[in-house]
């Protein structure tokens, strides 16, 4: 078998300077190239007679040359035009500016064209495929059967491409080591890798391709599902964790302070955490709940199940507002229970910062919430037993396992506000267990929602109006701070200056995350209090603001901002008992932009939203693969395989049950590639050798 870890420069035809184009495209390797696969396919085996072709779409015609010429156009454009014909009929194939082609061809080939057919005077197709044939009966690769469409950069062109992939494949194809058990390909009628890679590139069928995607497709949704599963095993086999009381005098205080009733979903939720914390086992588990869901009352809840046990727990959010609301609503929640609640503020001065790291690392803070300062250097907790982190998206992979080693493997509570479809789920957090909370406390009401171009802007300058003189608070949301030569955006900067002017009977802000924290701080007490009636912002009040009051989000450029960043805004109203809007300020020009906003106007479930915004966005963009230490998934998509991915976890999860190090001869090559694909990830996973 040939060595696929040689320079595809060993492909004829590529040569030193063309290697140098590959590797801009991620190709060194013959495996490399191998596994750079098309990102479509153009069926151009259907050749038809040219009396039955349609104009407007691509077709594919077979016929011989009658005639060729070239000439100038009125607008001095160089043309060359050339009839092609069959038993039923004539068309005319052109090429502007590209003289050359005249040496290309002579009258009485035989030749196929492929390209989008149009009609002026006459039948013709521009600047087409072409494959002149030779009568010896060799394979065409660009015409004439299924051709592979492969990504491309300006260097590279897709019919030498093409040729190399097709040399690639004929010589290197067959040595592609097989890397999943025998078993699992019989039991899910599999094809053979090599018969895959083969076929990926160029199939000779609609029905071969289809079995070479499912194969790759499946192999790539396996392994990745194989070093979760292994992850799994180690917390859940070799991890002795911290072991909770959920029974004891601080939690029924804590019961009996709560100025309000839990809800079913909540109390599920608790049910589930508590079940965790007084295993032996660490708990790993993701609670998901939409915006005022209360996720903070059960993460309350359980921190308050670690001080009750004997230790200390720790809440990590992304920015200092989110620490700072956590900081306030925690201490409320906790005023009766006499515990020391301490923030860790990375703005803090570095005395204020020595004092609060003594105190926590004496014992004497029962809570800790802060931002990323909590995982610096120096910060040393006295038996951490349950680290929670909020946002957990806002964070990489490093981050969240830096917070965990400051503890001998105390309980896991990641929190997100942003739904995640459970196709993603599957993917993203196989690792965890999820809870989630899917539904609102009492007294939230819905929120309309409406879109104004931005001719209607006085209609929403109207409705701010109302609502302010109602004696409601509006926040304004803009995507920058400062203008920008290459974007078309009003700065919120620029913005304050002229709402001030258009409101000038109001009070107007200006918040922004340049600001200092103590200025921050300073800023949203002014709003929290209604000193301030309308806040300008940018989207660091995307989480952690709550403010009843708050009636109106006017949202401007809604385009320029992701569907779940839209509905995490739209959140942040709607906590009052009154009606509350949601204003989309957007002369929406692209189709992805029209329907991030017909998503926000059709619905308000958080999971609806976050399925259409995966839909649009794609699973690689939702949440980088860098920031979960995921390796990329190049050829699958979640939601259209999804069922594949659900087998894929099965038959991985049930290999690791067998035989968690993989210790058995046949999952060598199996284990090669679980290395491979994980080489450049954070994740952890357990050392399989």
């Amino acid at each position: 078998m040939a060595d696929l870890s040689i320079s595809a420069q060993f492909i004829k035809g590529v040569g030193p300077a063309r290697l140098k184009v590959l590797n801009k495209i991620g190709i060194e390797t013959i495996e490399d190239l191998l596994y750079y696969l098309p990102r479509r396919y153009e069926d151009r085996s259907n050749i038809r007679p040219i009396s039955d072709i349609e104009v407007g779409k691509f077709q594919t015609i077979k016929g011989k040359v009658l005639a060729l010429g070239g000439r100038r156009t009125k607008k001095g454009l160089s043309l060359f035009q050339m009839a092609v014909g069959d038993a039923s009929g004539v068309i005319y194939a052109t090429w502007f500016n590209q003289p050359y082609m005249k040496d290309r061809f002579k009258v009485g080939q035989e030749l196929i064209l492929y390209g989008k057919v149009e009609r002026y005077r006459d039948l013709q197709i521009n600047t087409p495929e072409y494959e002149i044939l030779s009568g010896k009966g060799e394979d065409s690769i660009h015409i004439g059967r299924i051709v592979p469409i492969y990504p491309l950069i300006q260097e590279l062109n897709q019919r030498w491409l093409r040729k190399i992939m097709k040399e690639a494949v004929d010589r290197y194809a067959s040595s592609v080591k097989e890397i999943l058990p025998f078993e699992i390909r019989k039991r899910q009628g599999l094809i053979l890798l090599s018969e895959a890679i083969r076929n990926i590139h160029f199939p000779v069928s609609n029905l071969v391709l289809e079995k070479a995607r499912r194969r790759l497709i499946f192999d790539e949704f396996f392994l990745l599902q194989l070093g979760i599963a292994i992850k799994r095993s180690k917390i859940e086999i070799d991890l002795d964790g911290v072991v909770h009381k959920i029974d004891g005098e601080l939690i029924k205080i804590f019961k009996d302070s709560m100025p309000f009733e839990l809800t079913a979903s909540q109390k599920k939720v608790v049910s589930e955490i508590e079940q965790d914390m007084q295993s032996p086992k660490p708990m790993n588990r993701l609670l998901q709940g939409d915006v005022g869901s209360g996720k903070t009352v059960v993460a309350t809840w359980a921190m308050v199940l670690s001080v009750q046990s004997g230790y200390q727990a720790a809440l990590m959010a992304p920015t200092e507002i989110l620490a700072q609301q956590h900081y306030k609503s925690i201490s409320k929640l906790l005023k009766a229970l006499n515990l020391k609640v301490v923030l860790l503020s990375g703005d803090a001065k570095q005395d204020v910062k020595r004092r609060i790291k003594d105190t926590i690392e004496r014992g004497e803070a029962d809570i800790i919430i802060g931002t990323h300062a909590l995982i610096q250097e120096g910060v040393k907790f006295r038996s951490l037993g349950l680290v929670i982190i909020d946002e957990q998206h806002k964070f990489g992979v490093l981050q969240r396992r830096l917070l965990r080693s400051k503890s001998q493997n105390p309980d896991i509570l990641v929190m997100t506000a942003t739904p995640i479809p459970r196709t993603l789920a599957l993917t993203v957090y196989g690792d965890l267990d999820v809870s989630i909370i899917d539904e609102l406390p009492p007294g939230r009401r819905d929120i309309k929602t409406l879109h104004f171009k931005e001719s209607e802007r006085g209609k929403a300058y109207r409705l701010i109006r109302e609502q302010v003189d109602l004696g409601r608070q509006v926040y304004v949301v803009y995507p920058i701070i400062e203008e920008s030569e290459n974007l078309d955006l009003k700065a919120a900067t620029q913005m304050f200056k002229e709402l001030k002017e258009e409101f000038k009977d109001f009070s107007v802000g200006l918040l922004h995350g340049r600001m200092k924290s103590n200025e921050k701080e300073r800023i949203m007490g002014e709003f929290k209090d209604g000193r301030l009636q309308i806040l300008v912002s940018t989207i660091v009040i995307e989480v952690g603001v709550d403010i009843p009051n708050a009636s109106v989000m006017l949202v401007e450029h809604a385009e320029r901002f992701g569907l779940s960043q839209l509905h995490q805004l739209r959140g942040r109203i709607g906590r009052g008992n009154y009606l509350s809007y949601c204003i989309l300020l957007s002369d929406t020009k692209t189709e992805d932009a029209q329907r991030r906003i017909e998503a926000m106007l059709n619905t308000q479930d958080g999971f609806k939203i976050a399925e259409e915004d995966l839909e649009i966005r794609g699973p690689g963009e939702f949440f980088g693969t860098k920031q979960h230490g995921l390796p990329e998934i190049k050829i699958g998509n979640i939601l259209r395989d999804s069922e594949l991915l659900e087998i894929a976890k099965q038959e991985a999860f049930e290999l690791i049950n067998k035989d968690r190090e993989l210790k058995a001869p046949q999952y060598t090559l199996l284990k090669l590639g679980l290395r491979k694909k994980f080489r450049f990830t954070d994740l952890e996973l357990v050392t399989v050798s």
